[in-house]
């Protein structure tokens, strides 16, 4: 029996909240078997900020093998607890030197195929944050010492810098490429230098929603421009973006991108919270 010469790797954009997490163990529950190594973006799994302990061991009881963030990783104050040793959770990299966590790491799929993972924020109409250009040809440099294979989450808001930086990205050898935040999932998945690309892969929580917020409250922050706190919309009504992609083993270069978004009815389980 030859051993496979490439893996596959499923990445869900954003989840939000509890409706997010149900849909993505719902998937999971059905499909898990198809994939070598499973990626989300968990920034807003917890009630839509942040993410308790809780719901990180949960998300990674449903077979997620790394979770990434963005800008709103530090909204639940116990991450601060455990972001040390959450050894599969990473937070943007381009925070200052000394900021708890990780903002890269090299995990293995059950075969033992190694993985490195970034995360980075974008700085377009985002919170003023250190220079996510000078920091990835290192990381990137690092991680290629121990594997061809380099996954990134760009947590950004315009789609001009995405492409940009997923262009430079490409040319320093990274195989995936995903843009998160925006929640809204794009139909441009490519193959770009070898490297698999798409600029937001869109978010997995409540069908009828605003990008998984409540319509009611989201409106009156419109209408009003008064400060009201969001809620996650909750129904059993929810969604899936998600991407797969194929990655040559040897070379680290994609060979495949399929972009994916379904809809379905997501069961209660039990030991969840919002």
């Amino acid at each position: 029996m030859t051993e496979k010469s490439t893996i596959k790797i499923l990445f869900f954009g954003d989840m939000v909240g509890k409706p997010g997490r149900l849909a993505v163990h719902d998937f999971l529950a059905g499909n898990s078997k198809n994939y070598d190594f499973v990626i989300a973006n968990g920034e807003n799994a917890s009630h839509g900020f942040g993410l308790t302990l809780k719901n990180y061991n949960n998300l990674l009881d449903f077979g997620i093998d790394c979770i990434t963030s963005g800008n709103h990783i530090w909204d639940k104050k116990e991450i601060f607890e455990y972001i040390d040793t959450a050894e599969n959770l990473v937070r943007p990299l381009n925070y200052p030197k000394g900021t708890k966590g990780r903002g890269w790491r090299i995990l293995e799929t059950k075969s033992g195929v190694k993985i490195g993972v970034i995360n980075f924020l974008g700085r377009v109409f985002m919170s003023p944050i250190d220079s996510q250009w000078e920091l990835a040809k290192e990381a990137i440099d690092e991680i290629k010492k121990e594997t061809p294979i380099v996954i990134i989450d760009f947590h950004a808001e315009a789609t001009a810098e995405k492409i940009c930086f997923a262009k430079y990205c490409s040319e320093l050898g990274v195989s995936a490429f995903f843009g998160t935040h925006t929640h809204v999932q794009t139909a441009d998945e490519k193959i770009l230098n070898n490297m698999a690309y798409i600029t937001d892969a869109g978010f997995c929580g409540t069908v009828d929603s605003v990008i998984g917020m409540e319509y009611q409250t989201s409106l009156n922050r419109f209408l009003t421009c008064m400060p009201e706190r969001y809620d996650v919309a909750d129904s059993n009504e929810t969604q899936i973006n998600a991407v797969e992609v194929e990655i040559d083993i040897n070379t680290g270069y994609a060979v495949a991108i399929k972009r994916i978004s379904c809809n379905s009815k997501t069961e209660e389980i039990k030991e969840h919270e919002n």
